[in-house]
C-alpha cells in the first residue's frame, strides 16, 4: 500500500473517532496537505506533511506509515511523526491554558438570593412609589 485516502489516514492515526467526523473537517478546510486544501479522497503517501487544527491547536505532522485500518494508539502512534515547532506549540498552548484564570470566577455576582430580591424590591419600592397626589410616601 503506496497511497491512502487522506479522510482514511486521519482515522486510523486516531486524530478523528470516526471517519465521518474527517470528512467534515476536512471540508471545512481544517486539513492541509503538504500546505494545501485538499478533498476527502486526496491519496497521502510517506513523507507528506499534513497541518491539522484541533481546536486552537494546529499540529503538524509527517506522515511515516499508511494503514487502512485503526489499531491500538501506540501504532497508530507510528504512522506519523509530530515536527519539533508543532511540539512546542502544542505544550506552550497547554501550559497557558493550565495557566489561565477559571472564567467562572469573574463573576462577581450571580442569581440574587430570595433576601437580596426583598431587599431590592424593598429598596425599589421605597425609590419609585408614587401617590395619587404625586408625592412619593
Amino acid at each position: 500500500m503506496e497511497t491512502l485516502r487522506i479522510d482514511k489516514w486521519l482515522w486510523a492515526a486516531r486524530f478523528y473517532k470516526t471517519r465521518a467526523l474527517a470528512v467534515e473537517e476536512i471540508g471545512k478546510g481544517r486539513v492541509l496537505v503538504n500546505e494545501q486544501a485538499v478533498k476527502p479522497a486526496r491519496e497521502v503517501r510517506p513523507g507528506d506533511r499534513i497541518s491539522v487544527r484541533q481546536g486552537a491547536v494546529v499540529r503538524v505532522v509527517l506522515v511515516q506509515g499508511l494503514s487502512g485500518q485503526r489499531g491500538p494508539a501506540p501504532v497508530a502512534q507510528q504512522l506519523y511523526e509530530e515536527t519539533e515547532a508543532s511540539r512546542l506549540a502544542r505544550e506552550a498552548a497547554a501550559e497557558q491554558r493550565r495557566l489561565a484564570a477559571e472564567p467562572a470566577l469573574s463573576i462577581e455576582q450571580g442569581r440574587p438570593t430570595k433576601r437580596d430580591r426583598r431587599q431590592m424590591d424593598k429598596t425599589w419600592n421605597a425609590r419609585w412609589s408614587a401617590s395619587v397626589d404625586g408625592s412619593a410616601d
